[in-house]
């Protein structure tokens, strides 16, 4: 599976780069993009006409005009088919944007704008797409600052409004976020060791009881399922990218005893490990979602 770094063009020095599905069908004439591929950046795309299909994260998406994309570092996706895709795409590096943590943990892989807030998406992109353009030719001091708060309209533009309400707040709603925030950030650094909630509890200063309210606010889940769910996308993304046999997974993500894992893995995916990674060798995958 590639392993895609952030390399920017000439001229897109500020860790933020908007092109086109053209020019991505340009670049790429061996059709590289059908392959599983796993960036260390993001990647936010508007399909504004045309129809084709996505993967990520072993879910298979229909594309069609109104598909808004948030490819996030670390997903195993492909391009299943964009030979027909117009429209922006915007690549950033993390931590490009601050304070979206719980955006980016609670939006989708792909959701679908009617009109007109797919104008105004677009329109968002497109007055990106300018600035980028001027900063590679007429650099600015105030250029990064720029770029920055341009994309983050465009993400708060184009967001699921549920998803939207979520990248910032107050009181006790904007306390939640904070929280989940904070367990966020812990899952993504233990969750190869800590498997229990009551962990992250206690390394963070709240009772589960808090964790899970937050959790589930901001995501629909509790705290539990939101680590399962972890550690469950990880064993799937070793399995499907890596030849590590399926004890291999298992020490990667902290199970001392490979039954424990196998169990873990049949409980969350309902079939073991070994022939899960066979259904998506096989090419089987998961089913393609039809996006309202």
């Amino acid at each position: 599976m590639r392993q895609l770094r952030y390399l920017p063009a000439v001229g897109s020095p500020y860790g933020v780069e908007v092109l086109d599905f053209a020019a991505l069908r340009a670049m790429d004439a061996d059709r590289r993009r059908v392959l599983p591929q796993r960036p260390d950046f993001h990647v936010f795309a508007l399909i504004g006409s045309g129809a084709g299909t996505h993967e990520a994260d072993f879910h298979s998406y229909r594309l069609a005009e109104g598909s808004a994309i948030w490819i996030r570092p670390g997903m195993v996706h492909r391009w299943s088919d964009v030979d027909s895709c117009d429209g922006p795409l915007v690549l950033f590096r993390p931590g490009f944007l601050s304070g979206f943590t719980a955006a980016e943990a609670t939006a989708p892989a792909c959701w679908r704008l009617e009109q007109p807030h797919l104008e105004l998406a677009l329109f968002a992109a497109e007055h990106l797409g300018r600035e980028h353009d001027a900063a590679a030719h007429t650099p600015h001091p105030a250029s990064p600052a720029l770029l920055s708060h341009l994309l983050a309209a465009l993400l708060l533009r184009a967001l699921p409004d549920d998803v939207g309400s979520s990248a910032g707040g107050s009181g006790a709603d904007g306390r939640d976020t904070d929280v989940f925030r904070r367990y966020r950030a812990a899952v993504e650094e233990h969750f190869t060791s800590w498997h229990h909630v009551a962990d992250y509890a206690r390394a963070l200063g709240y009772d589960v009881r808090t964790l899970t309210r937050a959790t589930r606010a901001a995501t629909g889940t509790g705290a539990k399922t939101f680590l399962d769910q972890r550690i469950l996308l990880e064993a799937k993304r070793l399995l499907a990218r890596t030849d590590l046999p399926v004890s291999g997974c298992a020490r990667r993500l902290g199970f001392q005893d490979v039954s424990n894992f196998t169990a873990f893995f049949r409980r969350q995916a309902a079939m073991p490990p070994g022939a899960w990674r066979r259904t998506v060798y096989g090419g089987a995958g998961t089913g393609t979602v039809a996006l309202p």
